[in-house]
């Protein structure tokens, strides 16, 4: 049921004039950081007076957010990573619960961290607040029970894909489709050689990058894997250049062991995703939002993905779908390759980014393929038409 937004800005400023309303959000990566703070921009635009409190990272803070729990080290994956950060995810969660009924928010948006916001919903829901859920789990994907679970803990879905509203619609659970955040946002500040020249990279070599994820848990598995095809690329070929665009939930010195010891060199980019990118023939990519935002780049990629042993094994069974990296399921078919597990080793990574730089037409097919994926995700305004549903919800007490 698609939201209606006509009345929001005008209701929004006799709310404003009422008393301050405050909004919580709970963001527990990188990824719903960024998109939290964004939607809390856009909101305090209709509603300047709108104050905000919650959990999330630099993103969230700056964009005026009071954070009661900082998340930054949270960011979690695998069933490996939960155990080891138990203590710290419940007394996370635990604050957050407390601060929510003490408090008192108009209206609580929980961004994507699943199972932490499921429980927080419950509990917020239970205290009288309304509960915004954006983001929804992957529910077309595996576990499609949860979504009986999530209806009953939240007033509204949000979700980001067209195709996720059948799957709430189906159980009667209020969904609104609002578009996903990225779409119209990913962009580079400059053009190509301005930024070529900015990162001392040379115009005439090609430029490959290494996106090892925004969670430590996700570089330490994945960036070796990086590294060593990195090497095997330069060992046969010593033009090629690469850049690592460092997320700001990975501090300097979890990567620098890992470069310091590799057989190649790597010029780091604190941020700046997508200026580096820009600049990239070719790229290797944590399975996750970094595929969409370099989809929307459309610059011909290798999908890695790998976790414990133990939480791939539990996982495997779960899952519905035949691919894991966004950019394929929302083209509906493979259009990049992906090396999940086992089958993320070195030769092979290295092969298929050789393959990209050496192949013309092979690249130039997978650039086709992802502007695909980028006409499908539209032209923009998702984070303005959740912004809107946002003080909607807000304005309806």
């Amino acid at each position: 049921m698609p939201a209606s937004t006509a009345s929001a800005p005008s209701s929004a400023a006799h709310l404003a004039d009422a008393r301050s309303p405050v909004v919580m959000f709970s963001a527990g990566e990188a990824s719903g950081d960024k998109h939290a703070a964004a939607v809390f921009r856009a909101m305090r635009e209709r509603m300047p007076n709108l104050r905000a409190i919650g959990m999330g990272g630099a993103a969230m803070r700056e964009a005026g957010v009071e954070l009661i729990v900082d998340s930054s080290g949270l960011g979690v994956v695998g069933l490996g990573e939960v155990l080891r950060h138990y203590g710290a995810l419940r007394r996370a969660l635990t604050t957050m619960q407390q601060a929510a009924c003490e408090q008192r928010p108009d209206l609580l948006i929980c961004v994507d961290y699943k199972e932490f916001n499921l429980k927080l919903a419950r509990h917020a829901k239970a205290c009288g607040i309304k509960v915004l859920f954006y983001v929804s789990p992957q529910v077309w994907a595996w576990r499609p029970g949860r979504v009986k679970k999530y209806g009953a803990a939240i007033d509204m879905m949000a979700v980001i894909f067209p195709f996720e509203t059948a799957f709430y619609e189906a159980e009667n659970i209020p969904v609104s489709y609002v578009g996903h955040p990225l779409a119209g946002r990913v962009h580079a500040s400059a053009p190509r050689e301005v930024l070529m020249r900015e990162f001392g990279l040379s115009p005439g070599h090609p430029v490959v990058g290494l996106l090892p994820g925004s969670r430590k848990a996700e570089v330490e598995r994945l960036l070796p894997v990086m590294l060593e095809s990195a090497a095997k690329l330069a060992a046969d070929r010593s033009d090629i250049q690469f850049i690592l665009p460092r997320a700001a939930s990975i501090p300097e010195d979890i990567l620098r062991p890992h470069l310091d010891s590799a057989h190649v060199t790597v010029k780091v980019v604190p941020e700046r995703s997508y200026d580096v990118l820009a600049c990239c023939d070719a790229a290797m990519v944590a399975s996750g939002t970094a595929t969409l935002e370099v989809a929307l780049m459309q610059v011909p990629m290798a999908i890695l993905y790998k976790v414990s042993p133990l939480t791939y094994a539990l996982l495997k069974p779960l899952i519905r779908i035949p691919d894991i990296g966004l950019a394929n399921i929302v083209a509906g078919r493979r259009i990049v390759p992906e090396f999940v597990q086992g089958a993320a080793k070195p030769s092979a990574v290295a092969d298929e980014i050789e393959r990209m730089l050496a192949d013309a037409d092979y690249a130039e097919q997978m650039r086709k393929d992802l502007a695909e994926v980028k006409a499908k995700l539209g032209p923009g305004g998702g984070v303005e038409r959740m912004a809107e549903l946002a003080l909607e919800m807000l304005i309806r007490r």
